[in-house]
């Protein structure tokens, strides 16, 4: 299935009302993660010895813009080549001293999906989740890979 222009453009507009307010969006994201997998806060350098998600930390703003950053990035590779090349090859070692697997993959997803959805509120679609699914799922196809 062909990543179209509209799919990209949902994405990129949307990123823009998430970044707008990244340190609450951050928060959020994080959030969204520990509830449904609370095991996954050691994975992250910032947050394993934090009783709580510190608002505006610039690891956390940081990690968490690249991420969206990279799904956005995804979007835009498959618009324009049908595929995800990663930039930085070094994710796949990063992912596999993690131990990520595919659930923690579908987990991130989920928030990722919550958090966007928060952004633009009454904007939120069908059409906008797919278009995010299908790009984050480019690049988790790309990080798996490099993984193995």
């Amino acid at each position: 299935m062909e990543f179209t222009l509209r799919q990209e453009a949902l994405v990129n507009s949307s990123w823009e009302a998430f970044n707008q307010n990244l340190p609450l969006f951050s928060v959020l994201f994080y959030t969204f993660i520990l509830e449904k997998a609370p095991i996954a806060k050691n994975m992250f350098s910032v947050l394993k010895d934090a009783n709580e998600i510190p608002l505006a930390n610039p690891s956390i703003n940081a990690h968490t813009e690249m991420v969206f950053e990279m799904v956005r990035d995804a979007a835009a590779q498959l618009q324009t080549t049908g595929q995800v090349v990663l930039g930085d090859t070094t994710l796949g070692v990063v992912h596999t001293q993690k131990r990520v697997d595919g659930l923690h993959f579908m987990v991130v997803k989920e928030a990722l999906l919550k958090t966007i959805k928060e952004a633009v509120g009454d904007k939120w679609s069908e059409e906008l989740s797919n278009a995010w699914e299908i790009a984050y799922d480019g690049l988790a196809v790309a990080i798996m890979k490099e993984m193995s």
